[in-house]
């Protein structure tokens, strides 16, 4: 399935309904996922993927069999603090790492093109300036800061101290929240069924109590709605206790791809090609970043 209207009223409405009826079963008897991480940093440090097969030792057993899949595929994880922000933090320190490491100067000019519409799409929907301005202004600087061969550029270790540095951190992850909140607004009629369907609320009073304030948990629609304001496909992989069809174990994903006009260039014409550089592991309640090997 992709984020792309069209697509989804031609053959994708039944997937995308039945997602979202999915991810709320996701919910049940993982609460203890958030409540472990409370003292982790925003983003922690990068650790094997054997140190998540340890939390569930003692645990499910299902679990413990989608973990050794997993390892078929990924490497390593990356952890952040389980506080509501944690998708928004993992994009965020996913997106610019990935920068970082391929300098992908291209990139950063796309998005940044992306970000101006962004800014106009705000703009035009009566936000005033000020009240997003500087979370903008932030999200940029990061951006001009992980390409080297500026004053100003950085290393890894120093991404990863601002992405723990909540000055930093906190406001990165309200440019995100504008950004999802204007592209869900901006695009109400397309949203509206599956906002009513999860809150049983307007698009309106989703965006103002879900997603602009600091600490509200994301679902499948503010993922679709940061992908595609962005242009940035994003995979996520989840892991739950659910049973195996005919006896075998799987561990499934979804990618959220943009319409094509968003797209990073490199990745071609077909959704069959996209191979998304973000991968997140959800876990009811929780994401935190997956590396693939």
């Amino acid at each position: 399935m992709q984020n792309q209207e069209g697509q989804l009223a031609a053959d994708g409405e039944t997937e995308v309904t039945c997602e979202i009826e999915d991810w709320a079963n996701f919910g049940g008897g993982d609460d203890d996922v958030t409540q472990q991480q409370s003292s982790v940093p925003f983003v922690g440090d990068k650790e094997p993927l054997s140190a998540l097969a340890a939390e569930y030792q003692s645990g499910s057993p299902i679990l413990l069999q989608k973990i050794k899949v997993l390892g078929d595929k990924y490497v390593a994880i990356r952890r952040t603090r389980g506080d509501g922000n944690c998708f928004f933090r993992s994009f965020m320190f996913s997106y610019l790492e990935h920068i970082l490491e391929k300098q992908d100067r291209a990139e950063v000019d796309r998005i940044k093109a992306n970000v101006e519409e962004c800014r106009k799409t705000l703009q035009s929907l009566g936000y005033v300036d000020f009240t997003f301005e500087d979370f903008f202004a932030l999200f940029l600087e990061q951006l001009d800061d992980v390409l080297q061969g500026n004053e100003t550029s950085i290393s890894h270790e120093e991404l990863l101290n601002r992405s723990r540095d909540q000055s930093v951190s906190d406001y990165v992850v309200m440019f995100f929240r504008f950004v999802t909140s204007g592209e869900i607004r901006r695009r109400s009629e397309f949203f509206e069924p599956f906002v009513f369907g999860l809150t049983n609320t307007t698009v309106e009073q989703f965006c103002k109590s879900s997603v602009e304030p600091m600490g509200e948990e994301s679902d499948h629609v503010h993922i679709t709605a940061l992908s595609d304001a962005l242009g940035v496909p994003i995979r996520v992989v989840y892991l739950d206790r659910s049973s195996c069809d005919a006896g075998g174990v799987s561990v499934n994903h979804h990618d959220f791809v943009p319409a094509p006009r968003n797209l990073p260039s490199a990745t071609g014409a077909g959704s069959e090609s996209i191979n998304p550089f973000i991968t997140l592991l959800y876990r009811p309640g929780h994401y935190d970043i997956l590396y693939p090997k």
